[in-house]
């Protein structure tokens, strides 16, 4: 049974502090003036009197006449949009990267500069002391380190050309200004700082690769916490929360493709160095130990024992120490492009032209990524005036701020799109260490070691030192003082090794190998049919990714690329594993031509929305234990199926308003049960009756979606946010729990008082549809002890789930009543799903008055989670957008100039452009712009030009 838990503190308040007024509320110049004021207050009246208006612009690119750039070898033609798109246009591969460098910097390059000091663990030298911890662990990772080592090493020539051309841009950009000239966010650090941005390097471009692997990485989060559930939980009720990928209920992405004679021919040969996952992977519980065929981890009382091996890791409760802190030293990290590895997913699709009007692919894509401002995209395109031999490109679409080419987009031949496959390219080992090394097969290594030196804005500096595994593990408990004294203080069974000096952990991930997904982006960009994108994703090594292709041709594809590690039968990778023996260490890497993919299917379509890439049953491979659960690409798939039934054909506004759809997965298995249930409360059956012909559809004006987002939240707070450990509950969420000691829990009903330590947008359970699955699963069994919990106040107890379901209405209820008002003719869903546009920097941690300055929002949004329009929100820590489809494309290839797309915010960085946040609206009300390709389209859409000279 669940520990029993009693709630004593009421609901909990999202996370993060609003804009005080709504940025569409408030014109330019209004806010023009609210920045003089501020600065006023914060530098002095004479420097307010000092910092004009006209001063505060000088910052905003030049987009008319011309100007000199050294370097270039021909005249450059910008071209802007009237939302400040870019699109450039150049003789030669060199010019046209060098202009993208200028143009990028002209009008994102303070974003660039605080992403180049996070991706090398400098953010001190801009930020000052409250930025060391997170440099000392960002120094350990060593992103800029294997960034270098990718640039000597493994990238081809014209790649490093390219790079080096596009540094050439930016720095040409950088000359003569001071920071004032470039980012009001410079000025308004020149009153603590004597910081001076310096010149771009090759390095800083590739080093952003590896923060965007960081925030895809897989299934670090649930590793973590699947550990840390075992203080409370016992296998079986942890195998609840994990249940198995519902594949006859949601197709995986492939189903058609080449894997199947793989398989034929692994069956043959027995797949050797594969990872067969057969078995079920054990976790200790709360007493006594537990045998695995998959792996092992710590218990709350003894240890675990694993398949063919007398070894054991530590006790469980100094793992879940460990993980702890491991896991605040994580959610300390900046977010990159993910909110640190939770709730990312992404929609793509593509459908052949026999079920379309235009005879030719169609092609939708919206990564879900976390709200931030500016946007993590960039959007321009790229075009040689000729394509030839010395002018390779013409291609648009999205990239980032910091690095040359296009990520996702089209060319003049082929489009494609991307989503987070998922795999499993992480893996946490627990390492016995010791003041000589660490413990490897009964023989102790030394470390490798490096010093490091961090250098601190107002303060001195301070070193560290990194260690790593002789196989280029790094040390991450290192990190954290309280991680060093809890593994001298770990205790272990006689099977395993001698304490020593105790215990940390170590990362193994495949992003701190040298790569080649720099060649693979510029590979991409010029590949002109199906076999020149296949051999380019297969330099995409890291982070893995869903690549979904369509030509001019009408052929349609799919890929999964990335280098994904295999694993010996002890070890699936879904939980840490003891570092000192070396059956747990990868055994290789699956082969390029090994991996899935499909090519002009039967079925005329191709839907990837993180679910499982393969039948784990026609696979040999274990690609993850931690798939996506399907329901936004199930939901995809039968919104397809619906469109093309009877001769029906598809357009490029289908696929837009496919995009946008709001519909509730859980809410269709959930609302038929609660009609049913009887409430004596008046004032809860009005609640009811709102649900009474419902759709399902989560409209921003709707309230039967913010009372059923409310029941749900509270269904899911009652069953299982009450019953998991501290280390994953809401911070400031207190609850009287029963006491556990080292044996387990103990039986007197002492009680003892835990409050949650996790942020709210990072807490479990996070209502995703992995959740759904836990939800329809238990409800066969309506009297299984999750549904049970005590009385709280004047609410009643439950020992079922109707009972549960009754108590989460009520709840709701009066929730909501505190939210929205006791009349619930005013409530609607947008009330309480709201996004908030916050600057990454000094919109989130600087002085209340300049985040005023900086920040936008609220919008008040339809969506939800796991819903196609996945407007994401954490239903442990309250309803709040913590993330978003952060941009829409839809590419029409039969007519590139009738494709359409949008970004979350704008193209500029710079708070007080007309271009900070113009496309927000039109996004948030589901529309998209025209994409111009063509010469003529550009030509017609064109506001202003700019010509770089030579």
């Amino acid at each position: 049974m669940p520990p029993n838990t009693t709630a004593t503190t009421g609901d909990t308040a999202t996370t993060g502090a609003a804009p005080a007024k709504s940025g569409r509320k408030k014109g330019r110049k209004a806010r023009l003036i609210v920045l003089v004021l501020v600065l006023a207050v914060i530098g002095g009246i004479a420097f307010g009197a000092y910092w004009s208006i006209s001063t505060v612009r000088a910052s905003f690119p030049q987009t008319k006449g011309s100007i000199t750039l050294q370097g270039l070898s021909g005249p450059v033609d910008v071209k802007r949009d009237g939302n400040g798109i870019p699109q450039i246009y150049a003789s030669s591969d060199e010019d046209l990267f060098m202009a993208q460098g200028f143009v990028q910097a002209q009008d994102r390059f303070y974003e660039m500069d605080v992403r180049r000091h996070m991706t090398s663990g400098r953010l001190s030298e801009m930020f000052g002391k409250s930025q060391v911890k997170n440099d000392e662990f960002l120094r350990t990772l060593g992103w800029d380190r294997i960034a270098g080592q990718e640039y000597d090493t493994k990238l081809s020539a014209a790649t490093k050309k390219y790079l080096q051309a596009y540094a050439k841009g930016v720095n040409a950009y950088l000359q003569g200004k001071d920071g004032k000239d470039i980012s009001l966010e410079y000025a308004a650090l020149g009153f603590t700082n004597d910081y001076k941005p310096e010149k771009w390097t090759p390095v800083d471009s590739i080093s952003w690769l590896k923060a965007m692997a960081w925030d895809l990485r897989g299934n670090m989060q649930d590793e973590i916490d699947r550990a840390l559930m075992t203080s409370r939980l016992g296998p079986q009720q942890i195998q609840d929360l994990y249940p198995e990928y519902p594949y006859s209920r949601n197709k995986p992405i492939v189903q058609e493709g080449q894997y199947d004679e793989l398989t034929h021919s692994f069956q043959q040969s027995g797949a050797s160095g594969a990872s067969q996952n057969t078995g079920t992977t054990g976790t200790t519980g709360t007493s006594g130990t537990t045998g695995t065929t998959g792996g092992a981890t710590g218990g709350s009382a003894g240890s675990t024992g694993t398949t063919g091996s007398s070894t054991s890791t530590t006790s469980g409760s100094s793992l879940t120490s460990q993980l702890a802190g491991l896991y605040n030293v994580l959610d300390d990290v900046p977010t990159a492009v993910g909110v640190n590895g939770q709730g990312i997913g992404s929609n793509s699709w593509v459908v052949s032209g026999k079920y379309t009007i235009t005879k030719k692919p169609l092609l939708a894509n919206d990564p879900h990524l976390s709200a931030s401002l500016p946007s993590v995209w960039y959007q321009m395109g790229l075009h040689c005036r000729s394509v030839s031999t010395t002018c390779q490109y013409d291609v648009t679409g999205y990239t980032f701020a910091g690095m040359p080419g296009v990520i996702i987009g089209h060319n003049a031949n082929i489009a494609w799109g991307m989503t987070n496959s998922g795999v499993d390219v992480t893996d946490l080992y627990l390492e016995k260490v010791s003041a000589n090394g660490y413990l490897y097969d009964g023989k102790i290594r030394p470390f490798k070691t490096r010093e490091e030196t961090i250098k601190v804005a107002g303060g001195a500096s301070k070193k560290i030192v990194v260690r790593q595994t002789k196989d280029g593990m790094p040390l991450l408990s290192d990190r954290d003082d309280e991680l060093v004294q809890v593994g001298k203080r770990a205790t272990v069974n006689a099977a395993a090794p001698d304490r020593g000096d105790g215990y940390g952990i170590a990362l193994r991930w495949t992003a701190l190998d040298p790569g080649t997904s720099m060649d693979a982006v510029f590979a991409l960009d010029k590949a002109a049919d199906w076999s020149d994108f296949r051999q380019a994703a297969a330099l995409f090594d890291v982070p893995s990714q869903n690549l979904v292709y369509a030509d001019t041709d009408n052929h349609i594809g799919y890929t999964l690329p990335g280098r994904i590690p295999t694993r010996s039968s002890a070890d699936d990778g879904s939980i840490p594993a003891p570092g000192w023996d070396s059956k747990y260490r990868w055994t290789g890497f699956i082969k390029q031509k090994e991996l899935p993919y499909e090519y002009n299917p039967k079925r005329g379509y191709i839907v990837t929305a993180n679910q499982a890439v393969v039948d784990k049953d026609k696979y040999p491979y274990t690609l993850t234990t931690d798939w996506g659960y399907g329901a936004r690409s199930q939901r995809i798939t039968d919104l397809i199926e619906s469109k093309i039934k009877d001769g029906g054909k598809i357009s490029t506004d289908d696929m837009r308003q496919m995009q946008l759809d709001n519909s509730s997965e859980i809410a269709k298995l959930l609302v038929p049960k609660l009609l049913k249930i009887n409430l004596d409360d008046k004032n809860v059956r009005d609640a009811q009756k709102l649900l009474e012909g419902w759709d399902y559809t989560q409209e921003s004006d709707s309230a039967a979606a913010a009372y059923f987002n409310a029941v749900w939240r509270n269904i899911l707070k009652l069953a299982f946010g009450n019953k998991l450990p501290k280390e994953l509950r809401v911070k400031g969420q207190c609850l009287w729990v029963d006491k556990i000691d080292s044996t387990g829990p103990v039986d007197d009903d002492t009680k003892v008082r835990e409050c949650g330590e996790r942020d709210a947008d990072q807490a479990q359970p996070d209502g995703g549809d992995r959740w759904f699955e836990v939800v329809r699963t238990l409800m066969e069994k309506p009297d299984s002890d999750w549904w049970k919990t005590p009385k709280s106040g004047t609410r009643p107890p439950a020992n079922n789930m109707d009972q549960l379901f009754r108590r989460a209405m009520i709840d709701a209820r009066w929730e909501l009543t505190a939210k929205l008002g006791k009349d619930i003719e005013t409530w609607s869903w947008g009330r309480l799903h709201r996004l908030f546009l916050k600057n990454q920097t000094l919109g989130t941690d600087g002085p209340k008055a300049l985040q005023y300055v900086l920040n936008r929002g609220p919008w008040k949004l339809s969506g939800g989670e796991a819903t196609v329009n996945a407007t994401g929100w954490n239903a442990a820590g309250g309803y709040n957008v913590v993330w978003v489809p952060s941009m829409r494309m839809v590419v029409n290839l039969a007519d590139f100039d009738k494709s359409r797309w949008i970004n979350l915010t704008g193209a500029s960085g710079h708070a007080f452009s007309a271009h900070y946040t113009d496309q927000t609206s039109l996004w948030a009300k589901g529309e998209l712009l025209p994409w111009s390709f063509s010469a003529k389209a550009v030509d017609d859409s064109t506001s202003d030009t700019l010509v770089l000279k030579p």
